[in-house]
């Protein structure tokens, strides 16, 4: 009888002792069940605050991107202006020096313009003829320093009115020309290289 009382306590004993293994099984094993979900929900949490940063990092990158292209584009123009100022310039000296006498030839214009007068109703008289001479000798020399400078004088009667190079005073009837051509010059007109210094005076056929 003392016998079967033992085996019965030592049976309750192991009974109760696998019930607080399972007991302890149980425990770590909720523990770690635990421990996975705060691990988990601090990786969502590590995803869900690494969102808007990443967003605020490309808007960033792309307002950087945005601005540097602006600076280039604006550098661009500003070179395309200074160029365009720089031929400008180079151009403004150029004509500068080529016309550097336009104001002093055109000065003297009238007075080339009374040479010819005087050469022209001098000749024929004989008592002048030496004065006729040396006035002449004068204005082939001014004529001559003058053209040195570029001044040419423009080619008028029998060529088409062009109002470019002539001013018409007056249309005339004429047998000799067609409509529209310069038959008589009034006053000579110059050429200062390629520019048109005075524009002759002209009578045109009508």
């Amino acid at each position: 009888m003392s016998e079967q009382n033992q085996s019965v306590e030592e049976q309750t004993k192991e009974t109760n002792d696998n019930l607080d293994e399972q007991r302890e099984v149980s425990a770590d094993s909720d523990i770690q069940e635990e421990i996975g979900n705060v691990e988990s929900a601090e990786n969502e949490g590590d995803d869900t605050a690494s969102a808007p940063r990443q967003a605020l990092e490309d808007t960033l990158h792309a307002e950087l991107k945005k601005q540097a292209e602006d600076n280039y584009q604006r550098y661009l123009r500003t070179q395309a202006d200074f160029d365009n100022f720089r031929r400008r310039s180079i151009k403004e000296r150029e004509e500068l020096a080529q016309y550097a006498s336009l104001k002093l030839v055109e000065q003297l214009l009238p007075v080339v313009d009374n040479f010819e007068r005087a050469l022209s109703a001098s000749k024929g008289t004989g008592e002048i003829e030496s004065y006729s001479k040396g006035v002449d000798m004068i204005f082939r020399q001014l004529s001559q320093i003058l053209e040195q400078e570029g001044l040419k004088p423009m080619d008028t009667v029998g060529q088409p009115f062009n109002p470019d190079f002539h001013q018409a005073i007056m249309q005339v009837e004429s047998d000799d020309y067609e409509e529209g051509i310069v038959v008589e010059e009034v006053q000579k007109g110059f050429m200062l290289k390629d520019k048109v210094l005075r524009p002759a005076m002209v009578k045109v056929s009508s």
